[in-house]
């Protein structure tokens, strides 16, 4: 009589999960975006794949117009907000001081 084997194929052995900092992943976008090669390539050469390239391209990749147009909106309202907020110091400082004088007396040439 012949054996039987278990069904179940042999599960593939788990590979550890890799973690990348964020130098590797900016010079792989930058890699693949400068060389003119499909993100397949570049990711079997790198060993990585391919779907990192594509999730790392937005926040490690060269910053787009509407990117580059969102920061220059938003350095220009910061601004606008620092200099309101210094004129607001400014008043607070003058108020400040003016609360904080002695009191000066309304006849102060007649002393007795």
């Amino acid at each position: 009589m012949k054996e039987v084997k278990n069904a179940v194929p042999s599960a593939a052995p788990i590979k550890p999960r890799r973690k990348y900092d964020a130098t590797f992943k900016r010079e792989a976008v930058a890699l693949w975006l400068k060389s003119g090669k499909s993100a397949r390539e570049i990711s079997e050469g790198l060993g990585i794949s391919q779907n990192h390239l594509y999730d790392w391209k937005e926040p490690y990749g060269p910053p787009t117009v509407a990117t580059a147009l969102q920061r220059d909106e938003e350095l220009a309202r910061l601004r606008r907000e620092n200099a309101f907020l210094r004129e607001e110091r400014d008043i607070l400082k003058k108020t400040l001081g003016i609360i904080s004088e002695p009191p000066r007396s309304a006849s102060s040439a007649s002393t007795p």
